[in-house]
């Protein structure tokens, strides 16, 4: 949550996970939850999901991730976010699929250039949920299409 304007609580965290499990039960796809594959263990979500406000991209679908930090620099994310992207073009048959950050988050930014997500050079916005003045107002904007994704395979 470094680069997220607030820590949730315990109520927070509990209401955002019953929209995530709600859109779930609307849609048939999400943030699913990530466990590591030998213990079954909760370590974050990942998925797929259109943005909950509009951005200069809408409408789309996003592919996002947030793991403990336990698990940062492992290549969970980059694993999740591909079976996503696989989700999204193979079964839902979306043409592009998008990911967004503020700029300093390095992290992210390398996940999304490892699954082949190229930085839209004109992407950079102001996010219309952060406050503004905040220093997470700004955002960077990487963007996968379908024929991109097929030549990665």
């Amino acid at each position: 949550m470094e680069f997220f304007p607030a820590l949730l609580d315990r109520k927070a965290s509990d209401a955002a996970a019953g929209r995530i499990e709600a859109k779930i039960a609307e849609r048939g796809w999400g943030l699913w939850a990530a466990e590591l594959k030998a213990s079954g263990e909760f370590i974050g979500f990942i998925g797929l999901q259109p943005p909950m406000v509009e951005l200069p991209c809408s409408p789309c679908v996003e592919v996002g991730w947030r793991l403990a930090q336990a698990y940062w620099g492992k290549g969970l994310a980059t694993e999740g976010a591909r079976a996503a992207l696989r989700f999204g073009f193979e079964q839902l048959g979306l043409d592009e699929i998008v990911s967004i950050t503020v700029p300093t988050n390095r992290r992210s930014r390398a996940v999304m250039e490892r699954l082949g997500m190229q930085e839209d050079k004109d992407g950079l916005f102001e996010h219309p949920a952060i406050p503004p003045g905040s220093p997470l107002r700004l955002h960077c904007l990487y963007r996968l299409g379908r024929a991109r994704w097929s030549e990665l395979l």
